[in-house]
């Protein structure tokens, strides 16, 4: 379920609007006024008596207001009492008790008067009485001896306290008495018992009275109640009588309905107006009587009546004249009914249709008081005129009485009073004050400049104009500094200066100027209108059905107005959350962990700012398995058939499905539970089939979706009577063990199957197709029978029969069996074997009669073995292979063979017992097959340009070698294979040595053996031939020669002195050459090194011939390939970053990188070094 409820500040507003009314006829308190009360104690005013007495009297008034007290009607001097105080600027009182004052001295009734030059206004008369919580008077109570089925009522009649007290019964324990439809307590506080039952007896009912206001309990004497049943009146009885006496109590009877509160048939009930109205009934009888209440000539109202004390009381709340009428309540049991009425009239206390309301006049003006007011009888309405009744007040030629009206005109400030309106009849009182206050003045705005008001957009705007003057202002708005005057129906004006937006609109915001004008003057104020954008929940939380223990979560997902901060707050049910850990609460989510039955419930998200009021809500119901059934009663028990009935646990959210019944056989199975039957989730009675001889239990397992429930408790048992078995043993077999016999089995009967005490079995066997009569046997507690000294493999006809003390079970059926197996006699003749390929080959042979297999035929096994392999004529150990033909059959393929090998084979007929004898050994041969690859490949050797090659002959040769094959190519660098050469060698070769190869390079081999039948598979392997060994030598006697040593000292000491001369020349603002070359090339770095055309030539071995193209550095591929330089400038330190000067010469540095960086494709690895770098310009 999903609701979404979205709350602006239109209820505010409303409440806005009542208190600006209000506040309009307020005057402001520097100007004057006649007094105002704003606080006074209530009418009925009950203290404590152990407190200080407070009767509260304020008032406002320009100038401020004296105080004065009247009590029981004449004047109160608080000056002569030392126990009485009138607080400071206050006309409240305190009368001092905790210092040995007396409440009760106190009683009485006072009224108070704040009085100044403009009149006089007077407080309600306040009734003073003291709290009382009297003691129960002394009463010795008789033990109550009730016939069991009678009625009782224990009375508690409370002492009379102020006000009334709380009832309640309790016992010794302080633990309150359970009530119920029969046992209840009534409005007077009176314990009734429709009708007594022996659990009723006890020692200790105690009324209890709690007095709230003294927060005193009183306790009433504990009341004895023994009840009589009827078994001990008649054993009583016959105790006392002679044998020959009739005696006895009458049993319980049952007896129709009577009530015992109200009596009689009719009765009457007052309640005032606005009151609650309580009517009871409570009836005796047995059955214990159910209440129903009708309204004659009516309906009872709704959504005001409510039903307590278990329907005997009837409660209407808030009640008024319409509620008047008579009211039935009917009393009604198996054996009949009883009705009282109650005539219910509702009277009222005066109520008012309009009080008066201060009147502000200027000189001259016209006005009126209006003092209308309600009730049942008709209330009398008296005026006052600063606490004197109008008719002996002072005279005032601007007023006139008229009834509930008073009349001024042409008033003048010596007009100003208190008025009061006095509205009574018997049941109370109301008392009104309202002034005249006769002023000139010009008008004056009481809402505070700039005002800033907020409002969502769609939503009322209601801008205040707070106003008082006197004649009365006219009030005017406008919009913006120069708009013009509001008018039209966009706009509400209220008498209060109110100006209402109903719909107001993002343009709606900016300025309003109001404007108060009267004949005395004119002010304007301005206010500031604000409309933002509404909070919205864009993602609401949705339904969730969640199994117990788990975890779920609920979104809440908001909008809103970037300038509003909103909160977020989680409810269930509408409560606050549980102070529960498992609940976590996010920034946009509610998460609950571990979720428990309890979760269950509508969780709310509400989202709130300052100016509105969003909430989504959804329903999380928690599911588990259901809870076990109970009650489970067994009925229309039978020989052979039980009703079981049971009710249902909590389904916990997940519909029942289906209800699962198990059995226990406590006869001969204690403690298992058996499947009995299952039934639909809607049924909760089952027709049940017994067996004889069987002490059943059963009890009952509720499904539903989530799972299973744990198991009822068991019902209660019930034996069946014995009977002849009703089945005769399953799975009755005969298979002989040995050649001479035959063993009889079968499968028992399980115990309840016995159907009574006393359980055999008859074994009955005899040959088949042979005339002989059948034998048998009967045995107890076993499962099998061996016949002994049979023909080998014979078949026998076979039963097996259940007997109990009280009979046969029905004639058995025949099964089929057979004695002993023996071995078979004679081996498959005729043995064939035809070879398909070098691996695979088909073998066939002739059937053996059936008669010499004696016993089952399984199939034939087919043992067959490598003699040896023709390539080598050299033996091993041989290791036979079996296969297995199951059934007749008389042909079968031998795979897996190895080619080029001579092979033996024999068969054998196989039954239950074992393998008879084999055939005669065939011999049959493989033909030829490709050999497997060589067993190795070993290059060693290696030179400038040749390799030597060894290899070992195939492991599996599978025919005569014929050869092998050889290949090989070269591979560069960037693992490009070169082009394939091929060799074909004899096959009594194993090793070989390769010339003419390239120096430096990597070759990769492939080889493989032949027979005659193709080639076999081959291995591969790679080598490198060594490296120019002459350049190896130069490189290394280059770099530890004295003069290149020389030669890089002094490279070093030119580029250190070049560094200072810079650096001097840098100093000094000059040029070098070496500036000039700098200024003339905006980043020496990118130039690139030039000579004549514009490139540099790229370095070539000298032993190689075939220059590089000019202007390519590295090759295109981007890499500097080992074999083609070890030289190359890009291999020494930056590369390209070396650079020469206009004159030649060299200005790089000669160190690498302490670390080599990553070289893009194949770079040689080696460090760059000055060896190289001087190669680089030989």
């Amino acid at each position: 379920m999903m609701k979404k409820k979205s709350i602006y500040a239109s209820t505010a507003f409303l409440v806005l609007i009542l208190c600006q009314m209000i506040s309009a006829l307020d005057v402001p308190l520097d100007l004057l006024q006649p007094p105002t009360i704003t606080q006074q104690s209530p009418k009925d005013y009950i203290v404590d008596p152990r407190e200080n007495i407070v009767i509260q009297c304020e008032a406002k008034g320009k100038p401020p207001p004296s105080f004065s007290w009247t009590r029981n009607g004449t004047h109160f001097d608080i000056d002569k009492d030392a126990q009485v105080t009138m607080k400071p600027n206050s006309g409240t009182l305190v009368v001092n008790i905790m210092n040995g004052g007396k409440a009760e001295a106190y009683e009485g009734v006072y009224q108070c008067t704040a009085r100044n030059e403009r009149g006089a206004a007077i407080s309600n008369n306040i009734v003073i009485r003291p709290s009382r919580s009297p003691l129960w008077t002394k009463e010795k109570l008789e033990p109550n001896q009730v016939r069991e089925g009678d009625s009782l009522v224990l009375h508690c009649r409370p002492p009379v306290g102020l006000p009334p007290p709380i009832i309640f019964w309790m016992d010794n324990a302080f633990q309150r008495l359970p009530q119920s439809e029969r046992v209840s307590q009534g409005l007077n506080g009176d314990l009734y018992f429709s009708n007594v039952q022996p659990e009723d007896t006890r020692e200790d009912y105690i009324c209890y009275a709690r007095f709230n206001h003294t927060q005193t309990i009183q306790q009433k004497q504990p009341i004895s109640v023994k009840v009589f049943s009827m078994d001990s009146l008649n054993d009583t009885i016959a105790a006392n009588l002679s044998d020959t006496d009739i005696y006895g109590a009458k049993p319980v009877t049952e007896r129709p309905p009577v009530l015992l509160t109200p009596t009689g048939s009719t009765s009457t009930k007052v309640e005032l107006r606005g009151n609650v109205l309580l009517l009871e009934c409570i009836a005796a009888g047995l059955p214990t009587p159910v209440i129903r209440w009708i309204k004659e000539g009516g309906e009872l109202p709704a959504n005001r009546t409510f039903f307590e004390n278990f329907k005997k009381t009837l409660k209407i709340i808030d009640v008024s004249e319409a509620d008047s009428g008579n009211y039935k309540c009917i009393a009604r049991n198996t054996l009949g009914s009883a009705h009282h009425v109650i005539s219910v009239t509702v009277k009222a206390a005066p109520y008012w249709i309009t009080a008066p309301r201060n009147l502000v006049l200027s000189p001259g003006e016209h006005g009126t008081l209006i003092c209308r007011a309600n009730g049942n009888p008709k209330p009398n309405i008296s005026w006052l005129a600063n606490g004197v009744p109008i008719a002996i007040a002072p005279e005032d030629p601007s007023r006139k009485v008229d009834g509930d009206t008073i009349i001024f005109s042409h008033v003048q400030e010596r007009s100003s009073a208190v008025y009061q309106c006095n509205a009574s009849n018997e049941y109370g009182y109301l008392l009104a004050n309202a002034f005249v206050n006769v002023l000139a003045e010009p008008p004056r705005i009481l809402t505070p400049v700039n005002k800033l008001y907020q409002v969502i957009a769609d939503s009322p705007a209601l801008l205040d104009c707070a106003y008082f003057g006197s004649p009365k202002p006219e009030i005017e708005w406008f919009k913006g500094v120069k708009g013009s005057i509001l008018r039209g129906n966009e706009y509400v004006f209220h008498d209060n200066g109110t100006l209402e937006i109903p719909v107001a609109q993002k343009d709606s915001a900016g300025t309003y100027t109001c404007v108060a004008r009267n004949e005395l003057g004119k002010t304007q104020n301005e206010v500031q209108l604000e409309v933002k954008d509404p909070t919205m929940i864009i993602k609401q939380p949705e339904y969730k059905v969640i199994q117990r223990y788990g975890q779920v979560s609920f979104e809440c997902i908001i909008k809103h107005d970037s300038t509003l901060l909103p909160t977020i707050i989680w409810l269930k049910d509408n409560y606050e959350l549980p102070d529960d850990e498992r609940f976590l609460v996010g920034k946009d989510n509610l998460t609950i962990m571990n979720v428990t039955d309890k979760d269950d419930g509508t969780y709310t998200c509400i989202v709130n700012t300052t100016l509105d009021s969003v909430s989504a809500s959804a329903m999380l119901t928690v599911v588990a398995r259901p809870n076990p059934p109970f009650d489970l009663e067994l009925t229309g028990q039978l020989e052979r058939s039980i009703e079981l009935s049971w009710i249902p646990g909590d389904e916990n959210n997940s519909p029942i499905t289906s209800f699962v019944i198990e059995y226990e056989d406590g006869l001969h199975e204690p403690g298992v539970w058996h499947y009995q039957t299952e039934v639909p989730g809607t049924q909760t009675t089952v027709q049940l089939k017994l067996s004889p001889y069987v002490n059943y239990s059963f009890r009952v397992i509720a499904v539903n979706e989530i799972g299973r429930s744990q198991p009822s408790e068991p019902s209660e048992q019930y034996l069946t009577k014995s009977a002849n078995p009703d089945e005769n043993p399953s799975n009755v077999q005969g298979i002989g063990s040995e050649p001479d016999n035959l063993v009889i089995t079968w499968e028992s009967l399980k115990g309840f199957q016995s159907n009574g005490p006393g359980l055999q079995y008859k074994v009955s066997w005899r040959q088949k197709d042979v005339d002989d009569e059948w034998t048998s046997v009967i045995v107890a507690n076993v499962s099998k029978y061996i016949v002994s000294g049979t023909p080998t493999f014979v078949p026998y006809e076979i039963k097996v029969q259940a007997l109990n003390d009280l009979g046969y079970a029905p004639e058995p059926s025949e099964v089929v069996g057979h004695s002993g197996e023996d071995l078979p006699m004679v081996a498959p003749g005729n043995v064939q074997v035809y070879v398909i390929n070098s691996t695979l080959a088909k073998v066939h042979w002739d059937p053996v009669p059936l008669k010499t297999v004696r016993g089952h035929l399984q199939g034939y096994k087919v043992y067959y073995w490598k003699v040896q392999s023709l390539s080598r004529r050299s033996r091993r150990h041989v290791e036979k292979k079996i296969l297995t033909f199951r059934g007749n059959k008389t042909f079968g393929m031998l795979p897996g063979l190895e080619p080029y090998s001579s092979y033996k084979l024999n068969v054998r007929v196989v039954n239950g017992k074992g393998e008879g004898p084999a055939s005669p050994d065939k011999v049959f041969k493989t033909p030829e097959g490709v050999p497997s690859s060589p067993s190795f490949l070993k290059i060693t050797n290696p030179t400038l340009d040749s390799l030597t090659l060894e290899w070992g002959s195939p492991t599996h040769p599978n025919g005569v070698l014929t050869s092998y094959v050889l290949k090989f190519q070269p591979i560069n660098n960037t693992h490009e294979l070169g082009p394939l050469v091929e060799i074909r060698i004899p096959a009594n070769e194993s090793s070989l040595i390769l010339k003419n190869l390239n120096y430096s390079t990597r070759y990769k081999f492939y080889i493989n053996a032949q027979t005659s039948v193709g080639s076999g598979s081959q291995i591969t392997e790679e080598a490198v031939t060594i490296m120019d060994e002459a350049m190896a030598s130069r490189q290394v006697d280059i770099a530890t020669q004295g003069w290149f040593i020389g030669l890089m000292c002094a490279v070093a000491l030119l580029i250190l002195i070049l560094l200072i001369v810079c650096f001097i020349r840098r100093n000094k603002g000059g040029k070098y050459p070496v500036k000039e070359k700098e200024d003339a090339h905006a980043d020496p770095e990118i130039q690139p090194m030039k000579e004549d055309d514009g490139t540099f030539g790229e370095y070539s071995d000298a032993e190689d011939h075939k220059p590089l193209k000019k202007g390519s550095r590295t090759p295109s591929d981007r890499t500097v390939k080992k074999e083609d330089s070890d030289d190359s400038l890009v291999d020494y330190g930056e590369g390209v970053n070396g650079q020469f000067n206009e004159d030649g010469s060299f200005i790089g540095q000669y160190s690498g990188k302490k670390e080599k960086e990553p070289a893009e494709g194949n770079e040689s690895s080696e460090a760059p070094s000055p060896v190289n770098a001087m190669n680089s310009f030989v």
